[in-house]
């Protein structure tokens, strides 16, 4: 009986590897879409914007998100310092192919708002950032192709590692690979290529950890190889399932402020 026992278990043992074989590289995208975070989200961001010379730019923001459907509109106010004070940025982030994200960035000291493009989206840079307006939002699944390289030890976490190439050709980087944490199904760090293949950015994230029962990121670098300048965001004061009005994800919203 106990030869039974140990086969029994060395068969599920042997179904369990071979299903971990058979997820791919899209299977693994999907699961960290679908990673669970509320119907609502805010936080209080502190960005530090660094140059090669390691001089220092310091800002503040203030960020609120809702889900509708599969759809997640956001909402950013930068709360410092003083000259960049008022400015936001609205996204409308929409799950659906062939649908494209609308954003619109507000500047109070021009008081005017400015849509941003598709095309400008995928290569221009937020606010002096190291992410672009793309970055700021979420992507589609099928917008790259994902293939799964292989499973190895990042930081200290057992990792998928993913490369994505993206579908359309307009975007700022040929390929990524992300090293996908298994136990929380976050990225612990991306690596982003140029149209020649040569690494252009590199984003880790730091201190990952349950929030109101949800995995969030509490720091994250990115940091641009090619130049040597890197943004800092650290994450304060998260919260999810947070009351918020639909009105506050509107143009209209955007341009009166806080």
């Amino acid at each position: 009986m106990r030869k039974v026992f140990v086969l029994m278990v060395l068969c599920l043992m042997g179904i369990c590897e071979i299903s971990a074989q058979q997820l791919t590289g899209r299977e693994i995208v999907q699961r960290v879409k679908n990673r669970p975070d509320g119907d609502t989200r805010y936080a209080e961001m502190e960005l530090t914007l660094t140059k090669k010379n390691g001089s220092t730019r310091q800002r503040k923001v203030s960020s609120w998100a809702m889900d509708e459907g599969k759809d997640t509109k956001k909402m950013m106010f930068f709360t410092y310092p003083g000259d960049v004070k008022g400015t936001g940025f609205l996204t409308w982030d929409y799950d659906k192919i062939g649908k494209e994200d609308a954003k619109w960035l507000y500047l109070p000291a021009m008081k005017k708002t400015r849509r941003i493009s598709g095309s400008s989206s995928k290569t221009d840079y937020f606010m002096g950032t190291d992410f672009t307006y793309d970055d700021m939002g979420s992507r589609h699944v099928d917008e790259d192709r994902h293939k799964l390289l292989r499973e190895e030890t990042k930081n200290g976490f057992k990792c998928w590692v993913v490369e994505s190439v993206p579908v359309d050709k307009h975007e700022i980087y040929s390929r990524k690979v992300s090293w996908i944490r298994k136990d929380c199904l976050t990225a612990t760090y991306v690596e982003y290529y140029d149209k020649l293949n040569k690494l252009h950015r590199v984003l880790t994230t730091y201190d990952i950890r349950k929030v109101q029962g949800f995995w969030t990121i509490h720091k994250m670098v990115m940091k641009n190889v090619q130049t040597q300048h890197s943004t800092t965001i650290v994450v304060k004061n998260p919260k999810y399932n947070v009351k918020v009005d639909k009105s506050l994800f509107t143009v209209s919203k955007l341009e009166k402020g806080l």
